[in-house]
């Protein structure tokens, strides 16, 4: 029941999102444009220009950027044993920073070029989860704490280039350009780099819904996994990379955005219980849905103006994790 409802309500909620803008539509406008693709009659030439040329990519990137950080911090939790453990944690989003940085300071394919910068950007996502691997390797092994405080410091240092960068380009604009994209926007979504971000969604999903088992296992602790026939040096290495590759290619897509693999999973274990089998889909349907109202709320608060999109998730995501916090009869990787 909770994932018929999910469904219906993502349809719903990017229905209704398409009506909301610099410039509101009437929902019978919304629904012309879109019974147009389908055989209807021909619409308003402007709305559907607005519709389907600007707002439903930037609707479906939304909803699938939602999904997939939500389903990584679902595994990050898992992975780390650590409620407060969010997709960002292994200095993923920083490297991805540092690579969309360069892009931007140095004019690779021009400074709005979209393919260069998502191309800078994940390449610089996978440069770090590389860094992270490695290090932690040579440290002693893949262990929870290990990637934890590896990936903290790294992701403290290549925040600092990131700034290095902005600051030796000696540009206000590109400054700005850096920092918003930095703080999350799916203000660029076309058709045509909607299919990036889509296959990797779709396949971290797949891949985790694979071993969900496992990591229910794992949830319990590394010796109750192994005792089960887990293994449990293969999944971990497996999870980090799936993980890591999952939230490059959404970072590399939309900026940063924060909260959402942080909170959507927590609300999710309180609806459905901590099986992973449940968790995976229900909070990829509540992610996206966060995250398409998250940019109705961005583009609409001080039009013609946008918000960056991880200043409403801060806004709206620290109340609502406090508040599950402090409910006693919630416990991480407890449940039904």
């Amino acid at each position: 029941m909770v994932g018929v409802l999910g469904v219906a309500g993502v349809l719903l909620s990017a229905f209704l999102g398409l009506a909301f803008g610099a410039e509101p539509l009437p929902l019978t406008k919304v629904w012309a444009v879109l019974a147009y693709q389908f055989g209807g009659p021909q619409p308003d030439p402007t709305a559907l220009t607005i519709v389907w040329g600007l707002r439903l990519p930037r609707t479906i990137l939304a909803a699938t950027v939602g999904a997939g950080l939500a389903v990584a911090g679902a595994a990050m939790q898992t992975l780390v044993r650590n409620p407060l453990a969010d997709p960002y944690l292994l200095g993923v989003s920083s490297g991805a920073s540092v690579g969309a940085t360069a892009v931007i300071a140095l004019g690779v394919g021009g400074a709005t070029g979209r393919l260069s910068l998502t191309a800078g950007a994940l390449l610089g996502a996978l440069m770090a989860t590389a860094l992270v691997f490695g290090v932690t390797q040579l440290q002693g092994g893949l262990t929870p704490l290990r990637m934890l405080l590896t990936g903290t410091v790294l992701a403290s240092a290549m925040s600092s280039v990131s700034s290095l960068l902005i600051f030796l380009s000696g540009e206000p604009q590109t400054a700005q350009a850096v920092l918003f994209w930095l703080l999350g926007t799916v203000a660029g979504a076309t058709w045509e780099t909607l299919w990036f971000p889509l296959i990797g969604a779709a396949l971290g999903l797949t891949a985790f819904l694979l071993v969900s088992a496992w990591m229910d296992a794992l949830a319990n602790g590394p010796d109750v996994a192994a005792g089960l026939g887990v293994p449990v040096a293969r999944l971990r290495w497996s999870l980090f990379v799936i993980q890591a590759v999952l939230v490059g290619v959404l970072v590399a897509s939309a900026g940063s955005i924060g909260f959402v693999g942080l909170i959507i999973p927590h609300i999710c274990r309180l609806l459905v219980g901590s099986a992973h089998r449940r968790v995976f889909p229900i909070s990829a349907l509540m992610g996206a849905i966060f995250l398409v109202w998250v940019d109705v709320v961005a583009r609409v608060l001080v039009a013609p103006v946008e918000i960056p999109l991880s200043v409403v998730t801060g806004i709206v995501g620290a109340p609502i994790f406090l508040f599950l916090l402090g409910r006693r009869s919630y416990s991480f990787g407890g449940g039904r």
